[in-house]
C-alpha cells in the first residue's frame, strides 16, 4: 500500500519508565486518534535518533504527563513539580524541534504544549496559583490512585486555526495541570486563554502549516464534538502531509 492510500500514521509520545514502571499511555489518546481516522504509533522515550523516528510518520502528538525539568528553560525548583523524567524531556524536545523543522503536523497536549514552547526557547510558570491565584481551578488535588480533572471554559481567538477546527470561539474543556506558559517564543502566538484568570490555554505556530498546542486534555472529551474536531483536523492535516 502506498503512503498516499493508507490511513495517516500518528506518532504519540508515551510516559517514561520512572521507578522501573513500564512505558505506558492512557488509552484515550489512542481512541481519539482512531476515531479521527488515524493509526496510532506509540513512541517511548530513549531512542538515540529522534529524527529517524519521525521518518515514517504523518503527524506527531506530544502527550501529557509529568513536569518538564526546570533546567530545560532556565527555571527554578518548586515543591509542586513532580515526575521529572530527563530521558523523556530530552527525547521529546528533540522530536518537537525536528517535527517543526520538517513541517510535520503537530498537536501538543498539556505537557506537549509546554514541550513545544520550551523547545523554541520559551519558559513556563512553575505553579499557576503563585502567579494567577486560585480564582480558577486548572486541576483538583489528586486522590490516592487517581487524578481528578476539572472543567472550565476557554476563549479562542476568532482568527485562529483552532477556531476553524472547533468551529467556535469558545470551548468547554477538561483540565489537569498546575503549570502554564510564561514567555511565548516569537514564532508562536497565543490563541486561547482561560477567561477567569487569563492563563494561556492554546498556542499556534506562526509559520508552520499545522502546529497547535492546547493546555487541556481533548482526548478526555472525545464524546464532545468540539474537542474531537481538534483530532479530526489534525488527522486531516496529517493525511494532507502524505500527498
Amino acid at each position: 500500500m502506498s503512503r498516499k492510500s493508507r490511513k495517516p500514521l500518528i506518532g504519540i509520545t508515551t510516559y517514561g519508565r520512572l521507578a522501573a514502571l513500564p512505558f505506558s499511555l492512557p488509552s484515550e489518546y489512542i481512541n481519539a486518534v482512531r476515531k479521527a481516522g488515524g493509526i496510532p504509533i506509540l513512541l517511548p522515550p530513549g531512542e538515540i535518533d529522534p529524527a529517524l523516528v519521525l521518518d515514517p510518520l504523518d503527524g506527531l502528538i506530544l502527550s501529557g504527563g509529568g513536569d518538564i525539568d526546570p533546567a530545560c528553560y532556565n527555571g527554578f525548583a518548586h515543591p509542586t513539580i513532580y515526575s521529572v523524567d530527563r530521558e523523556r524531556d530530552a527525547f521529546e524536545l528533540q522530536l518537537g524541534k525536528f517535527a517543526l523543522e520538517r513541517h510535520l503536523p503537530i498537536l501538543g497536549i498539556c505537557r506537549g504544549l509546554q514541550i513545544l514552547i520550551v523547545a523554541c526557547g520559551g519558559t513556563l510558570i512553575p505553579h499557576i496559583p503563585d502567579v494567577y491565584g486560585t480564582s480558577a481551578l486548572h486541576r483538583l488535588e489528586p486522590e490516592p490512585g487517581r487524578r481528578l480533572p476539572t472543567e472550565h471554559l476557554v476563549r479562542i481567538d476568532v482568527e485562529s486555526r483552532l477556531t476553524k477546527c472547533v468551529q467556535n470561539s469558545h470551548i468547554s474543556i477538561v483540565s489537569w495541570h498546575h503549570q502554564a506558559v510564561d514567555k511565548v517564543p516569537s514564532s508562536w502566538r497565543i490563541v486561547g486563554y482561560a477567561p477567569d484568570d487569563g492563563v494561556i490555554e492554546a498556542v499556534e505556530h506562526e509559520h508552520h502549516p499545522w502546529a497547535i498546542g492546547v493546555q487541556w486534555h481533548p482526548e478526555l472529551s472525545i464524546s464532545d464534538p468540539s474537542n474531537q474536531k481538534i483530532f479530526q483536523a489534525f488527522v486531516q492535516a496529517a493525511h494532507t502531509q502524505q500527498n
